[in-house]
């Protein structure tokens, strides 16, 4: 203001010379105002320039966090679980179901048919080599399934470039399928076998709470499950990186949800079997955990680590050490028809278990 001031005067005073005939003490003082003047002004443009930087700078410390934080929350990964009616075609579902019924069909007659089934024939090699004992014979069948299961994941790049995605999808399948339906049949014929170890099952709560863990586990299946028509070879099969909905809470959601699988049932049957199982169990999920994360770094390369260093293989491990940030209506990201079907296939499975077990008897595996 005082600045102001004195430019404001100081125009006066070179207007008022103009005009008129300066005395002697005017012309004296001119030199020393002209030079407060200016020193005056110097400063007012050395404070101005100062507030100018000082801005500058903050707005250049905050850019860095900004965009930080904008880059911490863009995906790398695909949404899992995502399922659009518009893009579905009947076309597609419609070779599925076809699909679906012939595999099925053929997976009885060839593998699965008491007396002429090439089952009967692999599991008495297995008993054979194990003695019939329960708990070894799981095991064993257990180990020939993840061995290849496993192998052929590892396999899948050499495989799919020799002959292509669908028809490596297709072996896959044609392998893993009947090797699980021996596994599954198995575990429900002997499953009270083997020394019991404890018996809660009268324990008032007991029955709800392996019932709950048993429904939530369900809900950790890989996203890629949801992806029938990819399963099916329907679609070109993919090797997803996911980053959404469970794969917040944990990085390997299916190790997570056959772990709470394993507790529940192992709790409600207490016996050697039952303990056996799911320690096999858990030692090749575990063993997928990192063979799943070897798969993905091959393929996504840095984008992966990028994923790695928000997620966790501990569930909630990332959301607790601040790596990962759930956005404010993360729960939409299970409002999705493939959960919907989750739900209904995992209380299906439950009303379903006395057929399961029935047509299990029937077999005598």
């Amino acid at each position: 203001m005082n600045g102001l001031a004195l430019r404001s005067r100081s125009s006066l005073s070179v207007q008022h010379a103009s005009s008129s005939k300066p005395c002697g003490l005017l012309q004296l003082a001119r030199p020393a105002l002209k030079h407060r003047i200016g020193h005056l002004v110097l400063h007012q443009a050395q404070l101005s320039s100062s507030v100018v930087r000082s801005n500058v700078t903050c707005k250049a410390a905050q850019e860095p966090a900004s965009l930080s934080d904008e880059a911490a929350n863009k995906l790398i990964g695909e949404d899992a679980a995502a399922f659009d009616f518009g893009k579905q075609s009947l076309q597609s579902w419609g070779i599925f179901s076809a699909l679906l019924t012939g595999v099925l069909g053929l997976l009885y007659v060839v593998w699965i048919a008491p007396g002429s089934g090439l089952a009967d024939d692999y599991l008495n090699v297995l008993e054979a080599v194990t003695g019939g004992n329960p708990e070894a014979t799981i095991l064993m069948i257990l180990f020939v399934f993840a061995c290849f299961h496993s192998g052929l994941a590892g396999l899948r790049p050499y495989g799919e470039q020799v002959i292509g995605a669908r028809a490596y999808r297709v072996i896959f399948a044609l392998v893993s399928l009947p090797l699980a339906t021996v596994a599954l049949v198995y575990f429900i014929n002997h499953r009270y076998d083997g020394t019991p170890l404890w018996n809660i099952q009268g324990v008032a709560g007991v029955h709800e709470a392996v019932w709950m863990l048993n429904f939530i586990s369900f809900f950790f299946l890989y996203p890629s499950t949801f992806n029938i028509l990819e399963v099916a070879a329907v679609d070109e099969p993919k090797l997803h990186m996911w980053e959404t909905g469970i794969m917040r809470i944990t990085r390997h959601p299916q190790m997570v949800g056959q772990g709470l699988w394993c507790l529940a049932h192992t709790l409600w049957v207490g016996n050697s079997f039952m303990v056996t199982t799911s320690l096999g169990l858990m030692v090749h999920h575990l063993f997928g955990c990192w063979h799943g994360d070897r798969r993905l770094k091959a393929k996504y390369g840095e984008a992966f680590e990028s994923v790695k260093s928000r997620t966790s293989i501990m569930p909630f491990q990332a959301i607790l050490e601040g790596r990962q940030v759930l956005p404010p209506d993360y729960y939409k990201e299970f409002l999705r028809m493939p959960y919907l079907a989750v739900t209904l296939f995992t209380l299906g499975a439950y009303f379903a278990h006395p057929v399961m077990q029935s047509a299990s008897f029937y077999l005598k595996w």
